[in-house]
């Protein structure tokens, strides 16, 4: 049976560049992985015609050699590097030696990274903390400083941080050499692992810290002051680089991450640097017009007019009364909505006198006139 043409394999043609071979190298090898097609019984073979085929295009000489000569260039009898006698045999190659310069691509998200300088030269950052501060309106519209106690791990004074206790020193690890990764050989795949000795830190510490029993930091609960500025609101997110949890072993420290959220209020309703007031008016202030006074979240008071004839509603702006800008100068608005506001429990003479003014006061509501004329044409049209 006669080989099947190696550009054929990869899928590409026979102009392809280094670069577009190596990248349909990946795609194929990700797609026909044995691990990854259990179910097939050609993956394998499959498998390695597509790193048989990688592993002569990717030479330039022996490309060269294949793209004049076929696959005739290493069957012996060539001469030259191609082929020949000690000259490369399609089949025979070592496997790990055509993978690895696409081992990252493929494995590397999964392995961590394959890493060439060893687990003593990756430092274990700490983790980020995150903390969860409520404060009320008003702490959002003057701005405060808030003590926040906070559990986290900090850097362990006995050892100052290397784990080992009196002085000593970590050594290296003596199963991965330092490396922090040991290698295994699965059948033609080499396998690369975190070294389960040192848990890829590259070192041991023979003698433990007492109090961080080796880890190099130990549990402890922090106060810390927080500046929260005026005019912050629920999701904004205030970050204190440093103050998170201490790195293992000497490693930096993770940031502390303090996120907003701002109770609601009784009176107010916040919309961005808008503040919104609902304020109950009766009926006679709403008809007539008149003052009347409302708070703001400074904890002052305005005076506002009601305009003649309002309805529910009818919103009026006091400029400059609402939430701090952020990220700037001066203040938004705050709109005070009117809600005229119906009477309950009349008395008889009270309700004997709202129906001689409901007689005396149908010419003046435009809305009831508007509402009924527009019913009537509507009856109208479905009887025509």
């Amino acid at each position: 049976m006669s080989k099947r043409d190696y550009y054929e394999t990869l899928g590409i043609s026979k102009g392809a560049t280094a670069d577009e071979i190596k990248k349909a190298y990946r795609a194929k090898a990700k797609e026909l992985h044995p691990d990854r097609n259990a179910d097939n019984p050609n993956a394998e073979s499959q498998f390695k015609e597509v790193n048989e085929a990688y592993e002569v295009l990717k030479d330039a000489d022996k490309k060269a050699a294949y793209d004049r000569f076929g696959h005739a260039a290493f069957e012996g009898g060539m001469g030259g590097r191609p082929g020949g006698a000690g000259g490369f045999r399609p089949g025979n190659g070592d496997f790990a030696s055509a993978f690895s310069d696409v081992f990252d691509d493929l494995f590397g998200d999964f392995m961590g990274g394959r890493g060439g300088q060893g687990g003593r030269n990756r430092a274990t950052r700490g983790n980020d903390l995150r903390y969860n501060l409520r404060i009320s309106l008003e702490e959002a519209y003057q701005g405060l400083q808030k003590t926040v106690n906070v559990p986290t791990a900090v850097t362990c004074s006995s050892c100052k941080g290397s784990g080992a206790e009196g002085g000593s020193e970590p050594v290296t690890c003596p199963t991965c050499s330092g490396m922090g990764k040991v290698r295994a050989q699965q059948g033609f795949f080499t396998v690369e692992r975190t070294c389960p000795t040192c848990n890829g830190m590259g070192q041991t510490i023979k003698n433990p810290c007492q109090s961080c029993h080796g880890a190099g930091r130990v549990e402890k609960e922090r106060s810390l002051a927080v500046n929260i500025p005026a005019g912050v609101e629920t999701g904004t997110r205030i970050r204190l680089a440093g103050e998170g949890e201490a790195g293992l072993r000497g490693g930096p420290t993770g940031d502390l991450y303090i996120f907003i959220e701002v109770s609601k209020h009784k009176i107010f309703e916040r919309d961005g640097n808008t503040l919104f007031c609902h304020v109950p008016v009766s009926m006679a202030t709403a008809a007539m017009g008149g003052d009347i006074e409302v708070p703001t979240l400074d904890g002052g008071r305005a005076r506002v007019k009601v305009p003649e004839g309002s309805q529910s509603g009818r919103q009026m702006r006091l400029r400059g009364k609402g939430m701090p800008n952020l990220r700037g100068s001066g203040h938004g608005d705050m709109l005070i909505e009117l809600a005229v506001e119906t009477p309950v429990n009349l008395t008889a003479k009270q309700k004997e006198l709202l129906r001689e003014f409901d007689k005396l006061s149908a010419e003046n509501n435009p809305q009831t006139s508007s509402f009924f004329s527009a019913v009537k044409g509507f009856w109208d049209s479905m009887k025509g």
